[in-house]
């Protein structure tokens, strides 16, 4: 099975961010997991899921 990797661009559109946003937290830290090939930073599907869930932040419905 082929694992889906996401270059910079795929990132900030799935989450709605300017991709410079994303080079300040690869340089940072701060965002998902990346991996380099080459000059370029990929980013592992399973990775970006795994960052998203613990940005979690609530339910939501409560005062």
């Amino acid at each position: 099975m082929q694992e889906t990797h996401l270059t910079v661009e795929d990132l900030a559109a799935r989450l709605r961010v300017p991709p410079d946003t994303v080079y300040r937290w690869n340089s940072r830290g701060g965002g998902p997991a990346y991996i380099k090939v080459g000059r370029h930073a990929r980013y592992r599907l399973a990775d970006v899921i795994a960052w998203e869930d613990t940005r979690r932040v609530g339910q939501g419905g409560g005062r």
